[in-house]
């Protein structure tokens, strides 16, 4: 199991005590402002045990992300940030997604970025993919940064999230990249 430290931020395995702060999050109408809807404690405990089910069989996948502290038991869970195997019926399938998804009281204090910065970085160091994408709703503006503070880049190739309804207000996605070369260039300027 592959644990990644960085200078805030541990992105680790999940654990029994993250799963009740995950339901939490996932109840958070403004947490959950750009998903169809907002998860039972059921469907989140589901959607934990998966994450930890695929670090486990992979060693890597949707991390728990939790704050370094300065006492030896404190480990705060605060949302997730990691790589999946997209869903094969998107269109940029197969490839390998970056997603995040924090708690709204460790928003604004660049731990996101902290986070995905660490996960690209095994993503092409540890993993050698040739690219990693991400994706979101349209009109979601704060991943859309966040994606380009990163360093990735916007493909305008928009496509309908094939899970929702043409018409819904979120099927609309844009569709991010970063290739193993942009990702070297960056580090090396």
């Amino acid at each position: 199991m592959t644990k990644i430290a960085t200078e805030r931020l541990y992105l680790r395995q999940w654990q029994p005590s993250d799963f009740a702060l995950f339901a939490d999050m996932n109840t958070d109408p403004e947490v959950m402002r750009y998903f169809p809807k907002l998860l039972s404690a059921a469907v989140s405990d589901s959607i934990a045990n998966k994450c930890q089910q695929l670090i486990k069989d992979n060693g890597w996948g949707f991390w728990a992300v939790s704050l370094k502290d300065s006492s030896e038991n404190s480990d705060t869970f605060i949302g997730f940030v990691g790589l999946n195997d997209t869903h094969a019926d998107l269109p940029c399938a197969p490839c390998v997604e970056i997603a995040w998804r924090l708690r709204k009281d460790y928003w604004g204090q660049g731990y996101a970025t902290e986070a995905a910065h660490a996960a690209l970085k095994f993503a092409f160091d540890a993993l050698v993919l040739d690219e990693v994408v991400a994706f979101t709703a349209v009109i979601n503006k704060r991943s859309q940064l966040l994606m380009e503070r990163i360093g990735m880049s916007n493909t305008q190739d928009n496509f309908y999230h094939p899970a929702l309804s043409p018409s819904h207000p979120l099927a609309e996605h844009v569709l991010y990249k970063i290739t193993q070369q942009q990702w070297q260039e960056a580090r090396t300027n």
